[in-house]
């Protein structure tokens, strides 16, 4: 007759507890191993604009110091919304990434219905980098300055292009129609490089660049009347803002930042936080990022949170106040 070895209870439960410590250090080592693939970035504009061409440069950076390559992928439309979207569905596994202007979080909820809302649905990873706007005209233009540009605006119509509704540069160019108590018409388009592009051809009189046109404006292909700016800017510096020339009101810099899928990883996005700032930190991306206008300011998750939570407050408020809607 066979008999039936039982097992003590406690050696039951201590061989659970040594299955758990397994899977335990199993799911540790993985997490350990990000990134074990290629990362994509969504960038939610056309190539060649300004979020487009930071997120390639952060993505150039990644790549050097996670030694896997990180590749950016373009899907414009609906002021970056449509990206915000996509990445939100993806799986939260560090392997999605959004890069946008912060206006994706604290503008686009003002103006668009849309299933998707940033602030509840992507996770803040850090901020990587700002710019300032600046207004630029068409190189057959004859205004010498803001008041000339204020006046040929009252006694025609006049246009002007910007990244696409909602986005940023639309957002400064209606300040300037407010501070001068102007009616210029509003072109949009898909990303800020191809309002540049029908500036650069006099399709539209002016536009809110974000600082892609500056090689343009060296070679005076396009003319650089006024920082749409607090301060002047440190690329420019004999170039005054639109307060100082008369106009009080009209200043808006962008943010631009990183979001993953809701759920990714705490020690995921903790290490892109430290990596973005390791890039930025970076003398060639500095000098890369000023050809763009841009600043390379790094922000850590907690700073880029609050950041969004106060630039929010600010534009909704400006956004209800003055009843700026989208077409």
């Amino acid at each position: 007759m066979k008999t039936t070895r039982h097992f003590p209870l406690r050696r039951k439960l201590g061989m659970a507890a040594l299955c758990m410590l397994g899977l335990g250090a199993s799911l540790r080592s993985h997490a350990q191993a990000w990134p074990a693939k290629p990362i994509r970035i969504v960038v939610g504009f056309a190539p060649g604009g300004t979020t487009d061409m930071m997120a390639r440069l952060v993505a150039q950076g990644l790549t050097e110091s996670l030694g896997q390559s990180v590749v950016v992928d373009n899907k414009p439309g609906a002021s970056g919304n449509i990206a915000a979207a996509e990445v939100a569905r993806a799986t939260p596994d560090g392997y999605t990434l959004l890069i946008a202007p912060t206006s994706v979080e604290t503008v686009n909820p003002h103006l668009f219905k849309s299933s998707i809302l940033p602030s509840r649905d992507l996770t803040p990873v850090a901020g990587v980098g700002k710019s300032q706007m600046y207004l630029v005209t068409k190189p057959q233009s004859t205004a010498k300055d803001v008041r000339e540009l204020v006046a040929q605006a009252k006694a025609s119509k006049l246009s002007y292009a910007s990244a696409g509704a909602g986005t940023p540069p639309h957002l400064a160019c209606e300040l300037f129609k407010q501070a001068t108590g102007t009616d210029i018409l509003h072109v949009p388009y898909r990303g800020a490089a191809p309002a540049l592009q029908d500036v650069l051809s006099g399709q539209a009189d002016m536009v809110c660049d974000p600082g892609i046109a500056f090689p343009h404006i060296r070679t005076g292909k396009v003319k650089l009347l006024a920082v749409v700016s607090e301060k002047r800017s440190p690329f420019f510096p004999d170039v005054p803002t639109v307060a100082e020339q008369g106009f009080k009101g009209a200043n808006l810099d962008i943010w631009f930042g990183m979001w993953t899928p809701n759920n990714t990883p705490a020690d995921v996005t903790a290490r892109l936080s430290r990596e973005v700032a390791k890039a930025l930190a970076s003398p060639t991306l500095k000098a890369r990022y000023a050809d763009l206008g841009g600043e390379n300011v790094a922000l850590d998750t907690a700073e880029f949170k609050t950041l969004l939570v106060n630039e929010g407050k600010v534009l909704g408020t400006l956004i209800r106040d003055q009843k700026i809607t989208v077409e």
